[in-house]
């Protein structure tokens, strides 16, 4: 009971997660590559219930940013009018999963305010809309990469326990090959054979081909270790006890391969501008005054961190209940 009420809450944080990136069009307020100059590095926005007269709110509000005179990048909020945060508001035009075009938000304020729940970067993009957009491709690419990772091991770790022989010792060395070598180097190193000047959507592709093919390994030595048996057995017995194997390992894989995405694009070798994803909005902390100066632009890792907590939490608890006997 105890590990099912940890299952359930695990589950609950990842499905909310991926339930808002999934719907990142409807809930973030602004385009995520618009710009507003005059709100570079603008803070998080202040939500209030009590104006500057003492009067209580029943509908939160917010006060427009303006840039402090003589301090670079500091803002003081002008508290000459109120703007009511609204819901069901229309915005930028997008088209929802490709094909429905909309322009409904779940809430926004009335123009000139704008709101910035996590804050705005250099150029005055909205942090919170671009967390949501990026975690689109974060998301698509560590979970598209632990499939391919997870059908060559279930692949390669079939047929190597089922035929054995020279088959398996020669699958196994590679195996073994793949699972002595840093992933990270080895990740850097092929992608820096690659081409640089890429479109997104290619630059995407290659990165889930080359982040998928990598991770194999592991899956199919604990495939292997499963199917070595007869087809009768394979069949009834043995590939339905290899889904939780499967399980723990898709739980595994998936917050690894969100953060090698991450640590490409954070790095430069992988989703460029304006394309938004958690590693490049990142690579903005390696100007040392945003390091030091804008605390909510780190943000992104918050989200990395509750994904990754969430999945290791999920790959525990299957696995305490693989060893219980429950699963």
């Amino acid at each position: 009971m105890r590990n099912k009420t940890k299952l359930a809450g695990a589950i609950a944080v990842l499905l909310s997660l991926h339930l808002a990136v999934f719907l990142a069009q409807f809930l973030a307020p602004c385009d995520p590559a618009e710009q507003n100059r005059d709100s570079p590095f603008a803070p998080p926005s202040r939500l209030h219930l009590v104006d500057v007269r003492g009067r209580f709110h029943l509908r939160p509000f917010v006060y427009r940013w303006v840039e402090s005179p003589g301090d670079f990048h500091q803002y003081d909020e002008v508290r000459d009018r109120e703007y009511p945060l609204r819901f069901l508001v229309r915005g930028p035009q997008y088209r929802f999963a490709g094909m429905i075009r909309s322009d409904l938000h779940l809430f926004g304020v009335d123009a000139p305010a704008q709101i910035f729940l996590a804050g705005a970067d250099g150029y005055g993009r909205d942090q919170f809309s671009r967390i949501l957009y990026g975690g689109q491709l974060s998301l698509a690419a560590g979970l598209l990469a632990a499939a391919a990772s997870l059908f060559l091991g279930l692949l390669v770790g079939c047929i190597s326990g089922f035929y054995g022989g020279w088959i398996d010792e020669s699958a196994m060395r590679l195996v073994e090959l793949f699972l002595v070598l840093p992933w990270l180097y080895l990740l850097l190193a092929v992608r820096s054979f690659l081409p640089l000047r890429l479109s997104a959507a290619q630059t995407f592709l290659l990165l889930v081909t080359v982040i998928g093919t990598i991770g194999w390994a592991r899956p199919a030595r604990l495939i292997r270790g499963v199917v070595l048996s007869d087809y009768y057995i394979l069949r009834r017995h043995v590939l339905p006890e290899t889904l939780a194997v499967l399980l723990t390992q898709a739980a595994l894989l998936i917050p690894q391969y969100v953060v090698a995405e991450v640590t490409l694009s954070f790095l430069g070798l992988g989703l460029s501008e304006p394309a938004p994803s958690w590693g490049g909005l990142l690579a903005n902390l390696q100007q040392y005054n945003v390091l030091v100066s804008y605390w909510w632009m780190f943000a992104p890792a918050l989200a990395l961190v509750i994904l990754s907590l969430g999945y290791l939490k999920v790959a525990n608890v299957v696995h305490e209940c693989l060893q219980s006997g429950s699963v």
